[in-house]
């Protein structure tokens, strides 16, 4: 199997360079981009593993260029960005990013980080491929294919992140899971920005998963976590 591809889009180009030298040598393959059509043409043409995405590549809309590689794609988003407050960490994850980082970031961390985005869209699924199918209140989750479907049929887009999270759930149906234990399943690493982190991740999948008008089965145990509380039928 071949390395993970990652693209790395910095506008600084010494960071870029280094950054690229540093995870080559860590057993990644990298693809410099300086534009959002560089981003938006290797999402059409290379199986991206993962994005690194710096929030100043489109100055002031640098946000919103998360939110258009959202749309176009679930490969893992790493954004990183200059203003660390926790507004912007909030706003760049209700846009789609898997993780945020503040600028100056090590070549080491960011390794890290996307050992551990990969983790989640990656080796959590392998671990339920001997169940390829859970059925919740009809809807169809394909662990194989990475695919789920509403109640109508219709496909639903789910990050890498969102997709682990939900698996996560399925694999512990009507049961509490603490926060604490939920950020440890999914990933999330430690830090002062981690319990909302999962919150925004826990909220986009239950937007999802409530857009047909049916509440979704994610329930919020106050003091403690989350729990699904829908009966899995796993196939």
């Amino acid at each position: 199997m071949s390395p993970p591809l990652i693209l790395i889009a910095e506008t600084q180009q010494d960071l870029r360079n280094n950054i690229r030298e540093y995870l080559e040598q860590s057993g990644f393959r990298v693809l410099p981009a300086v534009s959002a059509n560089d981003i938006f043409n290797a999402l059409g043409s290379a199986p991206l593993g993962a994005v690194v995405l710096d929030s100043a590549l489109r100055g002031a809309d640098g946000l919103d260029l998360c939110r258009d590689v959202r749309q176009r794609s679930g490969v893992p988003i790493i954004l990183v960005g200059a203003n660390s407050s926790e507004v912007d960490r909030v706003v760049g994850l209700e846009l789609g990013a898997d993780d945020y980082m503040a600028k100056p970031y090590s070549a080491r961390e960011l390794a890290a980080r996307l050992r551990a985005v990969l983790r989640r869209g990656g080796e959590r699924t392998l671990g339920l491929r001997r169940q390829t199918q859970a059925v919740f209140d009809g809807w169809v989750v394909d662990f194989a294919r990475r695919e789920v479907a509403d109640p109508h049929g219709q496909a639903i887009d789910l990050t890498a992140a969102e997709f682990a999270l939900l698996a996560i759930f399925l694999d512990h149906p009507q049961a509490v899971i603490a926060r604490v234990r939920l950020m440890e399943l999914a990933g999330v690493r430690d830090g002062g920005s981690s319990d909302r982190s999962i919150d925004v991740l826990v909220s986009r999948l239950r937007r999802k998963l409530g857009a047909g008008g049916r509440p979704a089965p994610l329930v919020t145990v106050r003091g403690v976590g989350y729990m699904f509380s829908a009966v899995v039928d796993r196939r």
